[in-house]
């Protein structure tokens, strides 16, 4: 596994964590201390935050999960991967979008920069 595939992979299991302690160790696992996450709809630095609009996420949409829709392109220090937001009880998929992550010489993430594809309508 490449290192940005490694990277990705720890980006989706923080993602997809739950519950205070699990989240806050996968987003310590996947950023660096000083880590960013910026979208259209929010913007977070630093573990505390990150892990604020991730929990934000899972009390908008419960029970759904994020999946890689494609490969994980990448050079030098940057990657590039698609996603989607998957409900497992119906396979429906309200959200999708691509990030861009730039990592840090541990091979944690240093920031990303997420853009939005497909979000649901008022």
């Amino acid at each position: 596994m490449s290192q940005y595939e490694t990277a990705v992979a720890r980006y989706f299991e923080a993602w997809n964590a739950t519950g205070g302690d699990a989240l806050a160790k996968a987003v310590a696992a996947a950023w660096s201390e000083d880590g960013s996450f910026t979208d259209p709809l929010s913007r977070a630095r630093g573990h505390a935050d990150v892990a604020a609009v991730i929990a934000g996420v899972h009390e908008q949409f419960p029970g759904f999960e994020f999946r890689r829709t494609g490969g994980v392109d990448g050079h030098h220090d940057t990657a590039r991967f698609s996603w989607e937001l998957v409900s497992p009880a119906d396979g429906s998929a309200p959200v999708a979008g691509f990030d861009v992550i730039t990592l840090a010489e541990d091979g944690r993430i240093r920031s990303v920069l997420g853009f939005l594809d497909r979000v649901p309508t008022a």
